[in-house]
């Protein structure tokens, strides 16, 4: 607040620890990922200003990070991952605990338990940087494309007051925006460019379906016409649903008519199998994770679930995918949600709408080029 006097560190510059062996992981890297962890680890080391990480959704970017990170530790450097949602911080929060065992480890975001942030491995909210100063050598951004991150000036501001000088910045997008790729292009920006997911199989191709009584079906509050037959006519029935909506009142309003109305078609054996979530519901952390215990079958969804979230196995639908809310990069990430899992490696995606939008015809395009560059079809 502007009335609030912010104090920062002038005394001396606290030793952190030298870790020997800090990383407790012992999972396997693919040969893909090794090349990207490598790539990470050398820029850590040699103290190089700026890398960007490009890997597709799935590519598996946190355990990428390990070897960055513990070379970081080994060197006796502070660490931090920051990300422009809270839900991520909250499920990378006990991965990384787990990975680095030994080491002290802090998540910071609104209504975290933690308050001091004082640790050498900080996971945060990019919100959470301007509590910072000249704090971290190496500083890990994520998702640097999300919202709302690439909206706010003040927060890549925060970032770079964040860093110690000298210090290693990584970024790790699956969707740079254009001023990034242009930086690549222009040989600006050294990057990595990690083209397939970690169990080797293509992204999921969107099907775009066309219902001309779309704008009529959400007005009343229910599903587009043709979604319970594309439901009934799923290659794997037994997947969880993911229904991304383009405003919390349709995510509320539509979640009594499309329950009775799958409970009447046999999909869903009660209607507690249904909920809703969104950005300011109370009970959205205790929601995605009854979702993700398969406690409930369908979960219907703003675009607070886009990205940095993963079920093992679902299918994806998107209502109103020509909705201004749901960019290529939006429609891209919420595509990225289908199989992830090496169980289950393929998804379903569709997008209902009644006028394809320049946004959705990009982002078809760009999964497939990512398919192809990935050497996948």
């Amino acid at each position: 607040m502007e009335c609030e006097p912010l104090y920062y560190w002038a005394g001396k510059k606290p030793d952190w620890t030298v870790h020997d062996n800090p990383c407790s992981w012992h999972g396997e890297l693919t040969t893909v990922q090794q090349q990207a962890a490598d790539r990470i680890q050398a820029a850590v080391r040699n103290q190089e200003s700026e890398l960007l990480v490009w890997a597709v959704c799935g590519a598996g970017k946190t355990e990428m990070l390990f070897p960055g990170v513990t070379e970081a530790l080994r060197l006796g450097k502070r660490i931090c991952l920051a990300t422009p949602r809270a839900d991520v911080v909250r499920e990378l929060l006990p991965r990384i605990q787990q990975a680095f065992a030994e080491v002290d480890v802090q998540g910071l975001y609104g209504g975290s338990e933690e308050k001091d942030g004082t640790a050498q491995l900080i996971l945060a909210t990019t919100h959470q940087l301007l509590r910072y100063k000249a704090a971290f050598d190496v500083l890990i951004i994520d998702e640097i494309d999300a919202f709302p991150f690439h909206a706010d000036a003040s927060l890549p501001f925060a970032a770079n007051r964040a860093k110690a000088s000298p210090s290693t910045t990584i970024y790790l997008t699956a969707t740079p925006r254009k001023n990034h790729q242009i930086q690549i292009a222009r040989k600006k920006l050294p990057h990595i460019f990690v083209p397939v997911r970690f169990h080797g199989h293509p992204l999921p191709v969107p099907k775009m379906k066309m219902v001309f009584s779309l704008k009529k079906d959400l007005q009343k509050y229910m599903p587009p016409s043709s979604f319970v037959k594309w439901v009934k006519n799923r290659k794997n029935p037994t997947r969880q649903l993911l229904i991304f909506v383009p405003t919390i009142q349709l995510a509320e309003k539509m979640k009594e008519n499309l329950a009775n109305l799958l409970l009447k078609e046999g999909i869903l054996e009660s209607t507690n199998s249904l909920i809703a979530v969104h950005a300011s519901d109370p009970d959205r952390e205790e929601k995605v994770q009854l979702f993700r215990k398969k406690e409930i079958f369908v979960l219907i969804t703003t675009t607070i679930l886009e990205r940095g979230v993963t079920f093992p196995s679902v299918d994806v639908s998107i209502f109103n995918a020509g909705h201004v809310v749901f960019d290529e990069a939006a429609l891209v990430q919420i595509s990225g949600r289908a199989g992830r899992s090496t169980d289950d490696p393929t998804g379903e995606v569709i997008f209902f709408h009644d006028g394809k939008t320049e946004a959705m015809v990009q982002a078809v395009g760009s999964i497939v080029s990512m398919n192809k560059r990935g050497g996948i079809n």
